[in-house]
């Protein structure tokens, strides 16, 4: 007889360098012995930290998770740049004799400095962005030249941390720099890379990448997949989107019509831009909800029978 599925919830994963963000939903997959199981946003291969997975029906908040901002550490080499903008990929090119030497570090603050705020970056060409309905990694392996757009992000923190000189033969050939970065949704942090070699005149590349925060959610509070028991980790629904949206207690009453897909009344309650977790008296998500003037609307409702672990409906 097989084990039964892991009830609902959000499971915080530290990603191990080589593994896909598949094979990390794969395993949990095997662990809480359910299909039911999604990640909020995809970490390269070599690329560590936070992967935020939802299990059974708190898969439904990844959809809110995916666009919550974003913070990384990382490490950009100076001096060489790759076909893939990072450590996977091929050295295409490096920076002039005594180029790196002349850098000063008040040169690679002023380019972190262009690359903070609101800017226009150009994904790399090896990203998962569709063109014409095909991932461009795809059509870049296939021989293509793929020209991506800009798109707007937001770079709120580009701070440098540190720097480590890397040297061939007694003399420097690259700059390590260890720099923290909090960014929006959609950022590519290989890109910040490119972008600021090239800024420099000397190339760049990301070698090292680590997510620590994705919205509230730290990677301090992650576990990792070796013999994880997932049920005893699970972040419940209410915990979970409470933590992104903040939350109204509603009555019993209120809590059966919502459940039933009626509009609640709350009259009590300060207006808010987008959802608000409604959670039940027993502590139950019952759904999100949008306030319209003193009413709250379903945005998505939950099923009671799919209670994180040590709660009641």
């Amino acid at each position: 007889m097989s084990a039964a599925a892991t009830s609902s919830g959000i499971l915080l994963v530290d990603k191990p360098q080589g593994w896909t963000s598949h094979d990390v939903v794969a395993k949990t997959r095997r662990l809480a012995n359910t299909r039911k199981v999604g990640h909020a946003g995809t970490l390269d291969p070599m690329a560590t930290g936070l992967l935020v997975l939802g299990i059974g029906s708190s898969t439904r908040l990844l959809t809110y998770v995916v666009g919550t901002d974003k913070e990384y550490h990382a490490t950009i080499r100076l001096g060489e740049s790759t076909t893939t903008d990072d450590a996977d990929g091929e050295v295409v090119g490096t920076a002039p004799g005594g180029a790196i030497a002349a850098l000063s570090t008040d040169d690679v603050l002023a380019g972190i400095a262009k690359l903070t705020g609101e800017i226009e970056q150009v994904p790399s060409t090896v990203s998962a962005i569709k063109v014409e309905g095909k991932r461009a990694y795809a059509r870049v392996r296939a021989g293509e030249d793929v020209v991506l757009e800009p798109r707007p992000v937001t770079i709120s923190a580009f701070e440098l941390l540190g720097y480590e000189p890397v040297s061939t033969n007694g003399e420097p050939s690259a700059l390590d720099l260890m720099v923290r970065v909090e960014c929006s949704s959609g950022t590519y942090i290989r890109a910040l890379a490119r972008d600021l070699g090239a800024d420099l005149g000397v190339g760049g590349h990301l070698t090292e990448l680590r997510r620590t925060r994705v919205g509230p959610f730290e990677v301090a509070d992650s576990v990792i997949l070796d013999d994880l028991d997932v049920a005893s980790r699970l972040m419940s629904p209410a915990t979970a989107a409470s933590a992104l949206f903040g939350s109204f207690a509603m009555t019993e009453q209120q809590a059966i019509d919502l459940s039933h897909g009626k509009v609640i009344h709350i009259p009590e309650h300060e207006h808010v831009e987008g959802p608000i977790a409604a959670i039940s008296p027993s502590g139950h998500l019952v759904g999100l909800i949008e306030l319209r003037g003193q009413e709250g609307r379903s945005l998505v409702n939950f099923p009671a029978d799919e209670l994180a672990p040590g709660t009641t409906a």
